[in-house]
């Protein structure tokens, strides 16, 4: 069940009053820190669209849009969902995708039931006016097939970073024809993700942090390197990301070898991919983990699914929340 409120609450792993443990080079005690989710905070009021506007589809494709009355926002992430609630368009929107998990969209229609792929089908039954995707979500059959219906269909880049926040708030304001409260999310964005910048303590050891992405339903166990979002995250909060360091790049097959290499303090996993595989004891019996800093301190960082790698309009909050997660528990 997704959680309603934003918390960094940290609670001791194990039954009982664990003995005192040793702390690790990075100060970190033997404690799991619990990241939950939290609902969007529009910006302000429905600004009402200023249209027909004409925008440029990250396909290459000039699309006008004429009606934004009935919004479908859709891709991998919830970002772009994310977004358009957060420019104070949520009354709008008609439906979801797998991945907008967020309370204000739960009792939406779900339009991707087969895992993150479209089905053309519900979603023509929503009948919405304007569809906004990124290359993350598909088939591109079903893109082809609500244009030939007189759906306008705005794809943004999928690029999954900080420096991309601002950029995807302004294509998906200015398609909807609303660019002034683009500009006000921007700001918003900016000013939490600076403060949550400035939340990491100044002097000591910076943490040493890996992210684990794993589905023990699925036999999936990687570990994020360079560029697989999960560094950008870390190293917004003064954290060292430990699959960058020994050279990674995006994701790669969690191995024994490389998880000792890089001797984290912290080991960062996603809610549902924790519970996937039995909690806190069924990760540390999966190879490696157990003979890390981290796995000997019983040391995780569990971070809402929806929030993690979301890069959207509560980014700033995602990062302060991780920041407090961390250091209020490796001081």
């Amino acid at each position: 069940m997704r959680r309603a409120l934003l918390a960094a609450a940290l609670v001791l792993a194990g039954c009982g009053a664990p003995a005192p443990a040793t702390p690790t080079a990075g100060g970190c005690g033997p404690a799991t820190a619990v990241v939950e989710s939290t609902d969007v905070v529009p910006v302000g009021a429905d600004p009402g669209s200023a249209l027909p506007a004409t925008v440029t589809s990250a396909d290459g494709r000039a699309v006008t849009v004429r009606d934004a009355s009935r919004i479908l926002p859709v891709n991998l992430y919830g970002s772009i969902a994310e977004i358009v609630f957060s420019l104070g368009l949520g009354d709008r929107v008609v439906g979801r995708d797998t991945s907008t998990t967020f309370a204000a969209a739960a009792d939406l229609p779900l339009v991707t039931p087969a895992g993150h792929d479209l089905s053309g089908e519900a979603v023509l039954k929503l009948n919405p006016t304007v569809v906004l995707a990124d290359d993350s979500i598909g088939p591109p059959e079903v893109f082809n097939q609500l244009r030939r219906s007189g759906i306008a269909v705005v794809l943004i880049d999928d690029e999954q970073t900080l420096a991309a926040v601002p950029r995807h708030i302004r294509a998906i304001a200015a398609a909807l024809g609303v660019p002034a409260a683009g500009e006000a999310l921007v700001a918003r964005v900016d000013g939490e993700i600076a403060e949550a910048r400035r939340a990491a303590p100044e002097g000591g050891p910076p943490p040493r942090i890996a992210f684990l992405y794993v589905r023990g339903t699925a036999g999936v166990y990687l570990m994020g390197g360079k560029g697989a979002g999960s560094d950008e995250m870390i190293a917004a909060i003064g954290g060292v990301d430990t699959g960058t360091e020994i050279g990674l790049e995006k994701f790669r097959p969690m191995t024994s070898e490389g998880l000792i290499n890089a001797a984290p303090d912290v080991l960062l996993v996603m809610s549902e991919g924790l519970a996937s595989v039995g909690g806190v004891d069924g990760l540390l019996k999966l190879p490696g983990v157990a003979q890390t800093p981290a796995g000997r301190q019983r040391r995780v960082v569990d971070m809402d699914d929806g929030m993690l790698l979301n890069f959207g309009a509560r980014t700033g909050r995602a990062i302060q929340a991780l920041a407090k997660a961390v250091y209020e528990s490796c001081r």
